[in-house]
């Protein structure tokens, strides 16, 4: 009988929820990544509006400023945005990390029970070989004993036909 684990509806019900999570994970980072992505090219405006700015006609530099404190509040904001990123990045490997040890608790009770069963298996069937010695050794000596005394009946009728023969 092959082995067969207790708790494997269990363990792949947790397997899957740990791949469900990797997949959240996923993206969160990928989250994380566009936000990071987007302070960037909001950076990159920043320099070209500023440098933009040092070339421009005097009567445009009031539109340059407004667009540039526009362009730093939204630093700010994707900035934000960046750390709630971050954040539910953590918070999520968190949740990954805690799925992974169920899944580790299961895996290492499932070798242990099935390290159970390989030695119930193997006592089992050392006791069987035990038996079976047991009934060989039974089967020869009952043959070594009926042989033993079919010797001894050969020589009793050997040693009869000897005394009737010398009788006659």
């Amino acid at each position: 009988m092959p082995f067969r684990y207790k708790l494997q509806k269990m363990l792949d019900w947790r397997q899957r929820e740990k791949e469900k999570q990797e997949t959240i994970v996923n993206k969160a980072r990928q989250k994380l990544r566009l936000a990071e992505q987007r302070i960037e090219q909001n950076n990159q405006e920043i320099l070209q509006v500023t440098t933009a700015r040092k070339t421009a006609d005097y009567s445009l530099m009031e539109y340059y400023d407004k667009y540039l404190h526009h362009l730093w509040d939204k630093a700010e904001q994707l900035e934000q945005a960046r750390k709630e990123a971050e954040e539910e990045l953590k918070i999520e490997i968190q949740k990954l990390i805690e799925c992974e040890q169920k899944v580790k608790v299961l895996d290492k009770h499932k070798e242990k029970q099935k390290e159970i069963y390989l030695e119930e298996e193997k006592r089992a069937e050392l006791k069987r070989f035990s038996e079976l010695g047991v009934q060989r050794h039974f089967i020869r000596s009952r043959e070594d004993i009926e042989e033993q005394e079919m010797i001894e009946q050969m020589m009793r009728e050997m040693q009869e036909d000897e005394q009737s023969e010398q009788q006659i």
